[in-house]
């Protein structure tokens, strides 16, 4: 590049000279031509101005190349203070890499050697972390949590925790499953706050039988564990339950055993069973047909046990006439009375009293008697009868509403099943009174028909009179 300049240099030059000159030579022209008289400038003169400007323009040039030397000069430095930190960093990357590469296979080393050493730690952990998750679920709705507390924030720390369990925390696990199993086996009295059935909380003694059920003044408690807090049951069991939660209640160490009705479910026969529909709610269920045939069973039973009573009374007159100890009224003293009043009467006519006497007295027995058996036989067709309209309530409901709510077809159905239940539970029992009625009639017809005979036979023996 240096040889070139000066060429293009002096190239340049010599344009710039002819161009001068031909500038010249258009000026001398029309200064002749115009007459004018303006000093011309000698040859001398202009190769004299072109060499200082030469000169000039060299002295600029070689300023130039050097700037353009020296710039190339840095350029050429900065390139090589480039290469040579580029060369440092790919030194350094390949320290980095190899470094890295060599902390892989340490890691991969320290991690095979950990697992190593871990061996079954890792799956007993996980196992930790299981029972304590289910210990949890379990504890929290144990009846066990109404009397012991704060067991539940360990349980919940080993249940979300990600590292390996202390020894400590390994032997608080352990305790509280042994604990739980002590508790399930004991019955512990202890003051508890009682949400009673009108709302209102009490601070009162309560008898826990086990884990399975808690007591308080004779009722059952129900543990609702998202409120930490033990509620009476709005609807209690039957008497014969809650009469042995009364003995629990009012014993002591001294008593012994003693017998209570306990829940094994903890709780879910227990539920269930407070639902069970009482006497009068199964009884209501059957309705207005339900209704009437209770009344009218009523008053046939008690229609059959005032004939019972007058039966057996006469029973008792009877057989004391037989021995000879009665007293004057009863059936069997009016029957012998007309075979006294008919003694000269003929056998025949003697056996007509004595039968007419007997019709009477046995109607007396008899009576009222087609009433209890009408009731046992109307009560099953009145409860065929409820059976029916439940059916066809039933069926209503079906039409209205589909299948797919069972409890929308229940007031029908217990309709059908209570009536037809109530019919067989009047006309049973009826049936029996009637036949025990009917058997006791007849023995004291019997009897005065066996009375009977024995007067016309002896009348026949002695003969009529005047015959």
């Amino acid at each position: 590049m240096r040889r070139r300049w000066p060429k293009q240099a002096a190239l340049a030059a010599a344009l710039v000279t002819v161009c001068l000159l031909a500038t010249a030579t258009r000026a001398d022209h029309h200064e002749a031509a115009t007459g004018s008289e303006a000093a011309t400038v000698s040859l001398q003169d202009l190769l004299e101005r072109v060499r200082r400007g030469w000169a000039a323009e060299k002295a600029e040039n070689l300023e130039r190349e050097r700037e353009f030397t020296g710039a190339r000069d840095r350029q050429k430095g900065l390139l090589e203070r480039a290469h040579a930190e580029l060369a440092r960093q790919e030194a350094i990357s390949e320290r980095l890499e190899k470094k890295f590469d060599e902390n892989e296979e340490v890691l991969a080393h320290l991690e095979e050697t950990l697992a190593d050493k871990l061996g079954t730690l890792g799956e007993a952990f996980g196992v930790v972390r299981q029972v304590a998750g289910d210990t949890r679920g379990h504890i929290e709705s144990s009846l066990t949590s109404s009397q012991i507390k704060g067991r539940e924030d360990l349980l919940a720390r080993l249940g979300r925790s990600k590292r390996l369990p202390s020894i400590e925390e390994l032997e608080g696990l352990w305790f509280i499953l042994q604990q739980e199993m002590t508790e399930t086996g004991r019955v512990v009295r202890f003051t508890a706050p009682v949400v009673r059935a009108d709302g209102q909380e009490v601070e009162a003694e309560v008898v826990r039988v086990g884990a399975f059920n808690v007591i308080s003044r004779g009722r059952y408690l129900h543990w609702l564990p998202e409120v930490g807090r033990l509620t009476e049951l709005a609807r209690q069991p039957a008497a014969r339950h809650l009469g042995t939660a009364d003995d629990l209640d009012d014993a002591d160490a001294d008593d012994g055993m003693v017998g209570f009705a306990i829940d094994p479910s903890r709780g879910a026969i227990l539920s269930l069973l407070v639902q069970t529909p009482s006497a009068g709610e199964r009884i209501g269920q059957g309705g207005a047909i339900g209704y009437v045939i209770i009344v009218l069973g009523l008053a046939a039973a008690a229609l059959g046990f005032y004939r019972f009573y007058f039966l057996i009374m006469e029973s008792r007159r009877v057989k004391a006439e037989q021995a000879g100890t009665g007293v004057e009224d009863n059936a069997l003293a009016r029957v012998v009375a007309v075979g006294e009043a008919n003694r000269g009467a003929d056998t025949e006519t003697l056996e007509l009293k004595l039968d007419e006497a007997i019709l009477k007295e046995s109607g007396e027995f008899d009576r009222y008697l087609w009433v209890i058996k009408a009731v046992s036989v109307v009560a099953p067709l009145m409860g065929l009868l409820g059976t029916v309209t439940g059916m066809i309530e039933t069926f209503q409901v079906i039409t209205l509403f589909g299948t797919g709510d069972p409890k929308l077809m229940a007031g029908g159905i217990s309709e059908a099943l209570v009536t037809t239940m109530l019919g067989l539970v009047v006309a049973i029992p009826l049936l029996l009174l009637h036949a025990a009625l009917s058997s006791n009639a007849k023995l004291i017809i019997d009897v005065l028909e066996e009375r009977a005979a024995g007067l016309v036979a002896t009348r026949a023996e002695q003969g009529a009179p005047g015959a």
